[in-house]
Parts: C-alpha cells; structure tokens; sequence
C-alpha cells in the first residue's frame, strides 16, 4: 500500500480527477475509496482538499456532460447502451425514470449517492431535454456534494483510514486477491441475476406477431405498458388500447382481475426487463397466462413499418 500512497503525495488530485472521469464515463473503477484517501492525506496536511474537490467535479462534469449531449442525440437508445455495459440488471433504465420522474431535476442532486441512478441520470436528463444550463448547475451541485462529503468522511475518518491502510499493508499479498475475489463474486451474483430473469423471458415471452393475431381476432388480451411516467413523455408511442402503470402497481392495479386472464407486458426497456419483472410477480401469485411481449415497444412499431 505504501508505493500507492506515495504515489497520492505527488499527483493526488490528479489521480482523483482521472478517477473520477473514468468511472463517470462508465468503468467500473469506483471513485469513493481514491476520494476518501484523498481526505485522509488532507487531514495529514499531505494533499489540498481544495484541489481535490474541484478537480473530482471539474472530472464528473466533463464525463457527464459527454453523457448529457449523447442522450441528448440519441434519446433513449444511449440508457440501453449505458444498461449493457454495467453491471446494473436491465431495469436500470425503468428505476432512472422512475426517479426522475419523482424528484425531476433535484434528482442530479442525489444522483451520485445512488447505484444505478448515477450513471443513467446524465444521459436521462439529455433524453428529455433539460436546458443544458440547468443540467450544469444540478450537476455541479449534486456532484459537488457527493465529492466533499466523501472527502470530508476521509478526513473526519483518517485514523480509522490509517488503520485500514496498515491492516491490508500487513497481510500485504493476500489482500489483493481477498479484495478481487469478493468483486468477481459480486459480478457472479449480478449475472446471475440477469440470467435467471432472461430465462423467465426466454419461457414466457409472447412474440409481437402472436399479440397482432389475437387482437385482429378478437381475443385481445389485457396489454399493460409499465415503462414510467419520463419514459411515456419523451415517446408517447404507445399499443393502442394499452393500459399504462408502473411496475410497482402492477399487483395493486390488476388484482381484480382473474387469474386465468392473458396479460402482455410491454416496455423498452433492454431484454424487456420490466416487461419480464412484472409478469413475474403476477406469476409468483397465482396468475397463469402472463407474458412479457418479445422485443417490447420497439418490436410492436418495427413490424408496423
């Protein structure tokens, strides 16, 4: 650990600022532990705190705002992007609009306190068209808040950051792999989790050319759009005759309705994540006939062009 603290001596803030960027651009090299080392080395009077905070947000605005202008472009086509590269499962984008949805701009403010939300929040924030003026002042702010409080922990904390340091100094090679395996575990559980939700989609899925049929022949099913409320806003294209509610008012919503009735979820979200949650959970309480609809919103429009 030592030739990495003495490395912090002479480029610190720096080091924090291309932290920070990388993660905010979207890898998975966490931020928090490089900036609460950074307050333990100002508690120490070895690195400005000041530096420090400015360039961690000077290096989350420039990725963010990378992000804002390619939502901006690209619209709801980037979450599925960001979606796929993190280790976030699919519904990352439904719980991002949800939050926005909620809270609105303010949720830049918390947005980096919340896994899943501070990646998606930039690019979600462009997708629906927030002047980009505000979203550099919210961001800046929430970033700004996010970076001191976790500088601030280091510095209020630098004993206990000391004891840390020293403990994994002394076990020396076997805290890096302790530290690798433990990662690589939560990467397993995450993929798990992604796969056993793919699967449920896999076996109940309903293609959207067997949805046309029955409704052509009027056997139409309930169809129920579970995006959120942002979602619907910034594409108000929509399967005609479509119930719309969020994912979390699926059971309340539907309970009056048999058991043995055929439900199709839709959404657009990546691998009809949504779609799959809420088919899932009518499943697990005795409803039969419940599907997730194959490719979701954008299958239904692709096959009537």
């Amino acid at each position: 650990m030592q030739p990495l603290i003495d490395l912090f001596d002479q480029h610190g803030p720096l080091l924090v600022f291309l932290n920070v960027f990388i993660e905010q651009l979207g890898a998975p090299i966490p931020a928090v532990p490089t900036l609460m080392l950074a307050g333990t080395l100002a508690a120490q009077g070895l690195l400005s705190a000041w530096s420090t905070l400015i360039l961690a947000v000077l290096g989350s605005g420039m990725a963010n705002f990378i992000w804002y202008l390619a939502g901006r472009r690209h619209g709801h086509k980037v979450l599925g992007l960001m979606c796929r590269i993190s280790l976030s499962p699919d519904t990352c984008v439904g719980r991002t609009t949800r939050a926005y949805t909620r809270w609105g701009v303010a949720s830049l403010l918390i947005a980096r306190f919340v896994p899943g939300l501070s990646a998606l929040a930039s690019p979600l924030a462009g997708a629906l068209g927030l002047p980009a003026g505000r979203f550099v002042l919210f961001d800046t702010l929430g970033t700004s808040l996010w970076a001191g409080s976790t500088i601030g922990a280091g510095f209020l904390l630098h004993k206990q950051v000391d004891a840390i340091l020293a403990a994994l100094s002394a076990i020396g090679a076997v805290a890096m792999p302790v530290l690798l395996g433990l990662l690589a575990l939560y990467v397993l559980y995450r993929w798990l989790e992604r796969q056993r939700l793919l699967r449920f989609v896999r076996l109940h899925h309903m293609p959207v050319a067997a949805l046309r049929e029955r409704l052509q022949q009027g056997q139409a099913p309930i169809v129920v759009d579970v995006r959120s409320a942002a979602s619907r806003a910034s594409d108000p294209r929509r399967i005609p005759g479509a119930l719309e509610m969020e994912v979390g008012e699926v059971r309340r919503l539907l309970a009056d309705v048999p058991k043995d009735a055929e439900i199709v979820f839709y959404c657009s979200c990546p691998n009809e994540a949504s779609a799959a949650l809420a088919a899932r959970a009518l499943q697990r309480h005795g409803y039969r006939h419940v599907h997730p609809l194959a490719g979701g919103l954008d299958a239904w429009i692709a096959q009537q062009d």
